[in-house]
């Protein structure tokens, strides 16, 4: 199954400049932001992206991060796939 999940860029990366740290499901992923980034990194802060196999691959509104994640959360109940994705993933 190929699925993207939403997360929330909150910083970025200190020594790779292409790289960002996203939140997703209360844990901190490194993100590729390359697909996204403008030229401007720093206002991808605070905005949210679909993420997929570690490459923010587009940018997302808030209303559409949150539904695609309730959406997930209510597949995770019949999908083990997608609870093991949601729960994946490095600590803060």
């Amino acid at each position: 199954m190929c699925i993207g999940i939403p997360g929330q860029i909150v910083a970025l990366h200190d020594q790779q400049p292409d790289h960002a740290w996203a939140e997703v499901c209360g844990l901190r992923r490194e993100v590729n932001i390359a697909l996204v980034c403008d030229g401007q990194p720093q206002m991808l802060i605070g905005g949210w992206v679909l993420i997929h196999v570690g490459f923010a691959l587009s940018k997302l509104d808030e209303q559409e991060a949150q539904e695609t994640l309730a959406a997930l959360h209510a597949m995770e109940e019949v999908e083990a796939d997608v609870a093991l994705f949601l729960g994946a993933g490095e600590a803060k």
